[in-house]
């Protein structure tokens, strides 16, 4: 036996078209290397699309891909995703199941509990959709596992959550199921939703994140470059084979206390150190600058790099050291907005707050309201993040 598996295409993400087109060049080069190493059939672990109503274009090329899977033979075996998942129930998935093209392996038994759906190979293939916002983390704590981990054979559990003894750094915060709350005695675990590489050793066989199928956004793009596809076999082996369309060439580069005229040769110089053309360039500047970082010279940079097929540029670590400067002369931010604080402090009426607690109160609700979302953090997580701190602020229990 040998099936492949890959999760988190989101199909339609990219807000630019040559990088929507690289996307979908990805998944059709997926899709063909699925065919070329001849497996028994294809796990894709949620999101296949970016949205749960696609465009028609991506709905189109999608649907032809997977035909020639349905055509060789080849079952997919899919579970919804927090992009493709609707609260409504419309999503473009039913249509394709509908259609014969792929088979959703979440189902249930009369009584409540998930069946397995059987592949011809033998194999017993289960799993749980992505919700929105991790949503579904409820339901892996009231999910009933003793009827899937006493089943024999060699068994796959699907799932698109963080598990929150695997996340990775930086995504400490992201909501997630507990490993203890999987089903035991499963021989492959193939996980979805959060996009980084990942094994470990788990039941009777092994849990993996494949991460996007194509990457994401610039932080995935500077440190994936490249997405892949897991192949594995019936002893839990796997293989982990990237698919590559346009070569990835990264840059960081340090201006800290250079000015704009500076900084714009210095980043000329290291651009020019490398062959770019036709690559994707990712170009990361950071550090505090004598001057307006305005002053940088991107106009010149960005010709520079004009045969590259496609330059991301991430700044938001550049900071004026000028401006920093002139705030210094009349006092730190948070000095000046203790100031303004003590100044109309009597003016603010928080019911139930007493007086004396309102100063420090407002300082914990600016605080909490002047945080910015992490480079990588998914809007969901961010607003996610917000709320339940500013509940923590309120002192508000939520049910």
């Amino acid at each position: 036996m040998l099936f492949a598996h890959f999760s988190d295409c989101h199909v339609g993400g990219w807000k630019e078209e040559k990088l929507k087109d690289l996307n979908m060049q990805c998944f059709k080069k997926a899709i063909a290397l699925v065919m070329e190493r001849n497996v028994d059939f294809l796990l894709i672990s949620g999101d296949l699309f970016n949205t749960a109503l696609p465009q028609i274009d991506y709905i189109k090329e999608c649907t032809s891909e997977l035909k020639k899977l349905k055509d060789a033979n080849i079952p997919v075996y899919m579970i919804a995703g927090s992009h493709d998942y609707s609260p409504s129930g419309k999503t473009m998935l039913d249509v394709l199941e509908k259609a014969g093209l792929i088979i959703n392996v979440m189902n249930f038994h009369e009584d409540g509990t998930l069946k397995f759906t059987l592949d011809k190979t033998g194999a017993k293939i289960t799993g749980m959709l992505g919700k929105k916002g991790g949503l579904e983390i409820n339901d892996y704590e009231t999910l009933q596992t003793q009827n899937l981990e006493a089943e024999e054979g060699f068994k796959i559990f699907m799932f698109h959550t963080a598990i929150n003894e695997f996340k990775p750094q930086g995504l400490e915060d992201m909501a997630g199921a507990d490993a203890a709350h999987l089903p035991k005695n499963f021989h492959y675990y193939a996980g979805g939703h959060v996009h980084y590489i990942f094994q470990k050793n788990f039941g009777q066989g092994v849990l993996t994140f494949p991460g996007a199928l194509f990457p994401n956004n610039f932080k995935e793009m500077e440190e994936w470059q490249y997405g892949g596809v897991y192949f594995v076999n019936e002893h839990a082996q796997w293989e982990y084979v990237r698919v590559k369309i346009k070569d990835v060439e990264t840059f960081s580069i340090a201006v800290d206390d250079l000015s704009p005229e500076q900084a714009t040769a210095k980043i000329l110089q290291e651009v020019k150190k490398k062959d770019t053309k036709d690559k994707i360039i990712t170009l990361r500047v950071h550090g505090e600058i004598q001057g307006k970082s305005s002053d940088v010279n991107f106009q010149e940079i960005l010709t520079q790099l004009q045969e590259a097929y496609f330059v991301l540029k991430n700044t938001s670590k550049l900071q004026s050291k000028q401006g920093k400067e002139i705030t210094m002369k009349l006092g730190t931010v948070e000095e000046i907005e203790e100031e303004i604080l003590k100044e109309h402090v009597s003016e603010i009426q928080i019911k139930d707050i007493e007086k004396e607690k309102e100063e420090h109160f407002t300082q914990l609700l600016m605080q909490l309201l002047n945080k910015e979302k992490e480079d990588g953090e998914k809007v969901q997580d961010f607003e996610k993040r917000i709320i339940s701190e500013g509940l923590k602020v309120l002192d508000v229990e939520t049910a």
